[in-house]
């Protein structure tokens, strides 16, 4: 028995005389140490979580702290004791890639099919171990060489065979390093362009000064013979663009004579890109001289077109999309495209499945059938005993203790791991369970709202803080509805759940946001620390609401777009003619916001069915927008 053994053994000792019960502190303690790389401390604290809910995760620590040195068996008993959970699959995870960089791949291949969550990285180490036997597998990377992203170390091995075998041509390099190059990602674009012949090397120090300013590197000569000055020239021109869309075309219509056809279609593609996300008149134009574009230039050609009301361009568009042409959005446009350039029967055979969807599209489908909005009735109620049986599956015991504990992140982890493969009856048992814990209004909302074919809506859209929302909405004369379906976008009725940017509470209030209410509202002795309470957030959420919808001519989608994006931008992508709501909220140019706002509005027309039982019109609900009516100064507004 060596030194550490012998001590582990009497510190053990020790804790057991203490007679202290496990808990807690212990997991707590346990965690730490895993931070500070304590072994010793693992060692002596693991025997104490014995039989505890969580003690797969003190397991984890303790040997995922050594796992570079440990052996198959230890791995391997740790996978069989805590087989099906998340944290098995995890740990499998980060075994399966030190496998693949230690290159021992009999191991790894007896246990990379067992794994649940699979990310890139695992993938390119299976098809390195492929390749040992087949070498046709490398072929499988050339989507990932082709994927809009930069990809892990696993995967230059498989981009450095496709190379070398002549799987990956000149043009096919070409086409990573501008992709990328367009992501703004010039690291990951030089290193593609290693790929390629030394006379062709790009300088990664040229390309940063060049993104800092744009518009100075066009204005300098350059060598059109050589493809790395076009190339650069090129990046120029749509670097430029995602500032001044207007700019980059005078500069590229004259420069582009000295480009080939195909590197000309590609900048004006990024160049009508920009200038859609600008919501600059002349996009449409600027697109009509691009060439193949990816699905995101698709859509937002699309979007231009159906801001300008072009409904042919628009079909062009999503009929082009590979993949994004079945979503949601653009089944109801093209529908509507359809429709308005005399082709019913093609747009009803769209509308009619959309229609079936509980969406913000599904509802636009739905009324333009001539319906009206409404929530289906609970297809099942789980009795108490199902209930009961979901509380006490072991994924959901122990995300419901990871949440006691305070650590939410990986309490969510567990919850989604847990409720992965479950039945709509199972779904709906699990959200109750969330429900009767009365903390979790989160997990109730979102795991009732995966159901696909048996729905309790009364779970989907939760609403716990209706009676203190209600004499506030009543105090600023403020729909209900949208007043809670706001919150279930922004917080999911979570009081003290707190935003990566920093926002609080219910109604997700930034400092500044919060302190300007205060201040307007005149309370005094105002601490940010009170923003968690939540009949002082509603108050100030409700309040700041009210104030936006004021000045944005009291259009809730407009007032939504500010609350999330802020009055400014709101202001600014209001078209220059009326426009239906729906149209205009497609053309945000901010995913995040546009997303937001459709959500919201759709939650809206769901609570208020539940509440009053009564036909919705979501067309009713959101209207018009167009140029300002009455102009009113943002003043001081955050």
């Amino acid at each position: 028995m060596n030194i550490r053994t012998i001590a582990v053994v009497l510190l053990t000792a020790v804790a057991g005389v203490a007679g202290a019960a496990p808990g807690k502190d212990d997991f707590l303690a346990m965690r730490d140490a895993y931070r500070a790389r304590d072994q010793v401390r693992l060692d002596l604290l693991l025997p104490r979580l014995r039989g505890h809910v969580l003690e797969p995760y003190a397991a984890f620590w303790q040997l995922r702290n050594q796992l570079d040195a440990a052996d198959a068996a230890a791995v391997r008993a740790f996978l069989a004791e805590y087989k099906d959970s998340f944290i098995a699959d995890r740990m499998r995870a980060d075994w399966l890639k030190r496998l693949g960089r230690e290159q021992q791949w009999s191991l790894f291949d007896a246990e990379r099919d067992a794994l649940v969550e699979v990310d890139t990285e695992i993938v390119c180490y299976t098809l390195q171990s492929r390749v040992r036997t087949d070498a046709g597998a490398v072929r499988e990377a050339k989507p990932l060489w082709l994927n809009e992203r930069a990809t892990p170390e696993s995967c230059a091995p498989l981009f450095a065979m496709l190379a070398a075998s002549g799987q990956l041509n000149a043009q096919e390099i070409w086409g990573r390093v501008r992709m990328l190059l367009a992501l703004g990602q010039i690291s990951a674009a030089v290193r593609a362009a290693d790929y390629l012949p030394a006379a062709q090397v790009l300088n990664a120090k040229a390309l940063t000064a060049i993104s800092q300013n744009p518009a100075a590197h066009l204005a300098r000569p350059f060598d059109a013979a050589s493809k790395a000055a076009r190339e650069s020239v090129m990046f120029a021109a749509y670097r430029l663009a995602r500032t001044s869309p207007q700019q980059a075309a005078m500069h590229w219509a004259n420069l582009e004579s000295r480009f080939a056809a195909e590197e000309r279609a590609f900048v004006w593609g990024h160049i009508g890109l920009h200038g859609a996300l600008a919501h600059h008149p002349d996009a449409l134009t600027w697109y009509a001289r691009a060439g193949a574009m990816n699905d995101h230039q698709l859509e937002w050609r699309a979007r231009a077109a159906l801001r300008a009301g072009d409904w042919k361009t628009l079909i062009a568009a999503v009929d082009a999309m590979v993949k994004e042409h079945n979503d949601a959005p653009w089944r109801y446009w093209k529908a509507r495209a359809l429709r308005a350039t005399g082709n019913e029967a093609e747009a009803l055979a769209l509308l009619k499945p959309l229609s079936q969807e509980f969406n913000f599209y599904g509802q636009l489908a739905l009324e333009d059938l001539g319906g009206k909005v409404s929530t289906p009735p609970s297809g099942y109620t789980p009795s108490a005993a199902e209930v009961q049986t979901k509380r006490q599956h072991p994924g959901i015991r122990r995300a419901l203790a990871l949440y006691g504990l305070g650590m939410r992140f990986e309490g969510n982890r567990e919850w989604h791991f847990a409720i992965r493969n479950f039945d709509d009856r199972q779904l709906l048992a699990a959200a109750e369970v969330a429900r009767r814990q009365g903390d979790l209004p989160d997990r109730v909302i979102n795991t009732a709202e995966r159901t696909v074919a048996q729905h309790d809506f009364w779970l989907r859209y939760y609403a716990p803080y209706r009676e203190a929302l209600r004499p506030h909405a009543a105090h600023h004369q403020l729909d209900e509805a949208w007043v809670l379906g706001l919150i279930r976008q922004e917080s999911r009725f979570m009081p003290g759940v707190r935003s990566s940017a920093g926002a609080m509470g219910l109604m997700q209030l930034m400092p500044g946001t919060a302190k300007w209410v205060a201040n307007r509202m005149g309370l005094k002795n105002w601490r940010w620390s009170d923003v968690t309470d939540v009949d002082t957030n509603i108050s100030l959420g409700t309040y700041y609401l009210r104030h936006v919808y004021d000045i944005l001519d009291g259009s809730p989608v407009l007032a939504s777009a500010a609350y999330n994006a802020g009055p400014g931008r709101a202001r600014r992508w209001r078209p220059d003619r009326v426009m239906e709501s729906a149209a205009w909220a497609e053309t945000i140019p901010f995913n995040e916001t546009r997303h937001y706002v459709k959500l919201v509005m759709a939650n809206a027309s769901y609570y208020a069915h539940l509440f009053t039982q009564q036909l919705q019109s979501l067309k009713g609900r959101i209207g018009e927008v167009g140029p300002a009516r009455d102009e009113k100064p943002l003043g001081d507004t955050p």
